[in-house]
């Protein structure tokens, strides 16, 4: 399992928390877990470039990541509730997608689409493709999975290409989708935290 910290329990008070809320919060736990991935994948000696072919691979990721919890709200919340949470969890996973790429790439030149619009663009464009793939109790199926293997396969240099669809599929994918599930769980979560004394006097040996 990797080793990332990732917070996601929230004070909790009882109160649900709204559609919005857990979008800002499940956007910014996929944007670690998507950077997790890409450090672990170069850990593996996969190339993926500082630039251009490193934001590439990590929008493939926030949109394979963004399908996934969207299945999980399916799951959670109805109908209205998952229709606000998935448009509130895009634009705010563009918008920290496109603060990160203007600081590393520079700002698009006008008349250009910005980092925001491009990671939207391929959202939308993808998003047909993954409501293709079912995703079950233990997660998204096998297409699911290997759709994004391929994708990222177009993405990297020849000598990767033919290991990189196993790493996603075999190591990756199962890896991220135990940290969303358990970080849209706590996020979920209404039930009160215990104060920190007790928290402290309890944790143990």
């Amino acid at each position: 399992m990797a080793n990332i910290r990732i917070k996601s329990q929230w004070f909790r008070n009882g109160a649900a928390k709204t559609p919005q809320q857990t979008a800002s919060a499940m956007a910014f736990i996929a944007w670690r877990v998507a950077q997790n991935m890409l450090k672990q994948m170069r850990s593996a000696h996969f190339d993926i470039e500082v630039g251009a072919q490193y934001f590439a691979f990590t929008r493939e990721v926030l949109v394979f990541l963004t399908q996934v919890l969207d299945r999980m709200a399916h799951e959670r919340m109805g109908a209205e509730g998952r229709a606000e949470f998935i448009t509130a969890l895009v634009k705010r996973v563009a918008e920290v997608l496109q603060d990160n790429e203007d600081t590393l790439l520079g700002i698009r030149p006008a008349g250009q689409p910005s980092h925001y619009d491009e990671f939207i663009d391929l959202f939308n464009e993808l998003a047909d493709h993954y409501a293709e793939f079912a995703y079950g109790p233990d997660g998204p199926d096998f297409a699911f999975v290997r759709y994004l293997g391929h994708r990222i396969e177009a993405l990297m240099p020849q000598k990767d290409q033919r290991w990189v669809v196993d790493q996603i599929m075999a190591t990756e994918v199962p890896e991220a989708v135990e940290m969303l599930q358990r970080a849209m769980q706590d996020v979920l979560s209404t039930e009160p935290r215990a104060p920190r004394a007790a928290r402290t006097a309890t944790s143990g040996d």
